[in-house]
């Protein structure tokens, strides 16, 4: 019973600091995603008057979850065909494990693809 309560504390924080980094690589994962999503559909409405807004919305409907706003869209290109697009979003992220802030930042994803 000693040692178990000795070594409880130590598991404890390995298991949660899993939980936790399984989180944030879920986060990258599905932010990566929408910026491809986001990214593709701003490469096939090159014409739409709102590209900038459709490729933002195609971010945000891929990842509802991570509740996304325009600040953290931006999707730039000169639209012309063969030119490239880059879209980039970030979401913040906190790495709390039992209480305690070990990181606070953000994940960035971008992703450049040729205009069709």
């Amino acid at each position: 019973m000693v040692e178990f309560t000795l070594v409880l504390p130590a598991l404890a924080f390995i298991l949660f600091a899993i939980i936790q980094f399984g989180i944030v690589f879920h986060d990258y994962i599905t932010l990566t995603d929408a910026v491809r999503a986001g990214s593709r559909k701003a490469v096939v409405s090159r014409l739409e008057p709102t590209r900038e807004q459709i490729a933002r919305n195609a971010v945000k409907a891929a990842a509802p979850r991570l509740n996304l706003s325009d600040a953290q869209i931006v999707v730039t290109s000169s639209w012309n065909p063969g030119e490239d697009i880059t879209v980039t979003a970030s979401h913040p992220v906190d790495i709390t494990i039992l209480g305690k802030t070990f990181f606070n930042g953000s994940l960035e994803s971008t992703l450049t693809e040729r205009v069709e």
